[in-house]
């Protein structure tokens, strides 16, 4: 059984988005004032365990623990902390990350799991110790108190819609590569299950690959597989599911003799894929509100420990079941195609990047040709 969503949200402009946010927790926090009172915790000495999976993906390390943490001490005056810990991709690594987290008896522990089945079993521990259990980015399976993400299958859809868009009258002929993310990972058939919807029957889909552990250096090696079996010039575009593997993908374009770039898909947002968008070398990256998520789930995580359930339940709006679990409360964060028309709209408007950031010397003259300066 994959996992789905039950009510799906529209995608919303982020500073709509975000004034819903806002709106859904000031109507939250009167409600809670009155109604939840005698449940909340009034303790704000909170510890949340923060689990990441890797530093390949920069923005983790960049942006979803210091929003978490920032976040975390704004709810609880500077009372409350983060326990922070990276997996740096091993299962095994996070599993004894995780166990660690129950011995010290954190309050609330969210993590974001490099496989969704095997954490099951530390959920479950989780659950047993009484610590509740907020799956982050990435669905977990076992008991979760809540999920926290962004609309997966949204975000293929999007990276479908644009090698559509860019290829127009000639998709029905393209040929198309997909690089696909981790089987372990909950996402990547949520991604895929999106590209495909967009993508299948409208081209020639001639090559597709697992990527373990989102690896850059694997996506790479299946990218030159990829191009000695279909060809440089036949391959229209490439399906990357991330701005890392996007890179490598780019890599091994160029290492072959490309000179000019099949349109190449992303996500995430990082720097230097956005760079890359800037620079025409890859087509777009699905930028994904790292102040909402991050902050949000930092909400939520507080107001579970605190048994702030108004605010809670106005925070966790949808629902979605996992093969373990039904009906699980969860927030789905919008997402948006990151193109060179749309960069100062998107990461510079929220003030994740400065165009000083992105514009260095090396891409001074890109910037320049799109208005970026």
């Amino acid at each position: 059984m994959k996992a789905r969503t039950t009510r799906r949200t529209a995608p919303r402009p982020l500073s709509i988005a975000l004034a819903l946010s806002v709106s859904a927790l000031s109507l939250a926090a009167c409600g809670g004032g009155s109604d939840d009172s005698a449940g909340v915790k009034k303790d704000k000495d909170i510890t949340v365990g923060l689990l990441l999976p890797d530093r390949d993906t920069a923005r983790f390390e960049k942006f979803d623990y210091p929003l978490i943490k920032k976040e975390v001490a704004s709810l609880t005056d500077n009372r409350g902390k983060v326990r922070y810990a990276n997996a740096e991709a091993s299962v095994t690594r996070q599993s004894e990350q995780f166990q660690k987290m129950i011995d010290e008896k954190v309050d609330v522990i969210l993590v974001d799991a490099l496989n969704s089945k095997t954490i099951a079993t530390d959920v479950r521990k989780a659950k047993d110790a009484g610590i509740p259990v907020i799956a982050y980015d990435r669905l977990a399976e076992g008991p979760i108190d809540a999920y926290v993400s962004h609309d997966n299958e949204l975000v293929g859809q999007v990276q479908g819609r644009a090698i559509m868009g860019e290829l127009g009258d000639k998709a029905e002929n393209s040929k198309v590569v997909m690089m696909n993310g981790d089987p372990g990972d909950p996402n990547t058939a949520r991604f895929k299950e999106g590209a495909l919807s967009e993508l299948q029957g409208q081209v020639d889909i001639v090559k597709q690959y697992d990527t373990k552990e989102w690896k850059p250096s694997v996506a790479k090696a299946n990218m030159k597989k990829a191009i000695q079996s279909v060809g440089l010039d036949n391959i229209a575009a490439v399906y990357s599911a991330n701005d890392g593997m996007a890179g490598a993908v780019i890599e091994a374009l160029e290492e072959a003799g490309a000179t000019k770039m099949p349109p190449v898909t992303g996500q995430d947002a990082n720097l230097d894929a956005v760079q890359r968008v800037v620079a025409g070398k890859q087509y777009m990256t699905v930028y994904k509100s790292f102040l909402l998520e991050a902050t949000n789930a930092a909400k939520i995580a507080v107001a579970k420990v605190q048994g702030r359930t108004i605010e809670f339940a106005a925070l966790t709006r949808e629902t979605v079941d996992s093969p373990t679990e039904k009906n699980i409360p969860a927030m789905l964060v919008p997402v948006v195609a990151l193109t060179k028309d749309n960069i100062k709209q998107t990461v510079i408007t929220d003030g994740v990047y400065t165009v000083k950031d992105i514009c260095t010397p090396e891409y001074k003259a890109d910037c320049a040709a799109i208005g970026l300066d």
